[in-house]
């Protein structure tokens, strides 16, 4: 069992930055892959970025290449979501997932946070 909890969310304007944080309990943390999901107001969750389980490996949505960024330290048991030039269509609610399978597997991840409320505004 894999406990995760988001934090970091919260209020920002057009352009500015956030980074959202989600510490995971339990020892195997270095053996799961780890990514980042968000659901807006109205619509379907939807994939935002994924890393491996060593970090050597990274996918992002289209909708956020070139200005998020995940990344993960396997010593705090932790992986971050950098995102700069945050824009209102970002606005939603943002959860973390882990999946034991493998990168290739964060289409349907094993455990999921809370999630954290994102607020971009114009």
């Amino acid at each position: 069992q894999v406990q995760l909890a988001e934090s970091g969310g919260g209020l920002a304007q057009a352009g500015d930055s956030l980074r959202l944080s989600c510490a995971a309990s339990g020892r195997t943390f270095g053996s799961y892959a780890m990514g980042w999901y968000r659901q807006a107001p109205g619509k379907e969750r939807e994939f935002v970025a994924a890393i491996s389980a060593a970090g050597s490996i990274k996918r992002y949505a289209d909708s956020v290449k070139g200005r998020f960024t995940i990344s993960r330290d396997n010593a705090k048991n932790t992986v971050y979501l950098q995102m700069n030039s945050l824009k209102p269509e970002d606005t939603a609610v943002y959860y973390c997932a882990s999946s034991s399978r493998g990168i290739a597997t964060m289409n349907q991840p094993d455990y999921w946070g809370q999630g954290t409320q994102v607020t971009v505004s114009s």
